[in-house]
């Protein structure tokens, strides 16, 4: 039985910058405290310069803003992934699962890799390590994951099989 609110994607105009400074604040603040980098300013200086109204999403439950994700493209290829909160009311629940779940079936669709980048010790390392996420380098800061696009199903697919000769 499926019992995650109904959810939408939607893109991010700039009338959502502060609801995802706000969120962002509210989902971030613990991990960046312990790490002794909370800076208000900073962290809302970092949304700002990372927001996007061509990458930016706005996740919208049952009509609400409950999250934001932006998905762009990578200087090293592939898909660059930031700016995943999902407010902590919705957390735990699966949707931040089911939303990734997404973001993944379309970078995989593209046949794109994803990178992305997590605080040291933060709960949301497991979700990616979960969904194929690998640690290609840290700092006493940040984790760098990488999931390259999954291998191709190696079962020829009916009428493609090579001629035998």
């Amino acid at each position: 039985m499926n019992n995650l609110p109904a959810w939408t994607l939607e893109p991010a105009g700039t009338d959502r910058l502060e609801a995802i400074c706000d969120l962002k604040d509210q989902v971030m603040r613990a991990d960046l405290e312990r790490l002794g980098r909370w800076d208000p300013e900073r962290s809302r200086r970092r949304v700002r310069d990372s927001f996007s109204t061509e990458f930016t999403s706005v996740l919208l439950v049952e009509g609400q803003f409950a999250g934001s994700v932006t998905v762009r493209p990578d200087d090293r290829g592939g898909r660059h992934l930031e700016l995943f909160y999902l407010a902590p009311r919705l957390q735990g629940r699966g949707l931040g699962t089911a939303v990734l779940r997404h973001l993944l079936a379309d970078a995989d669709a593209a046949g794109e890799p994803v990178h992305l980048v997590v605080l040291q010790g933060s709960a949301a390392r497991r979700l990616y390590e979960r969904h194929g996420f690998t640690v290609v380098h840290q700092d006493p800061v940040d984790v760098h994951l990488y999931r390259p696009v999954p291998a191709a199903n190696t079962e020829p697919v009916a009428g493609t099989e090579p001629a035998v000769t």
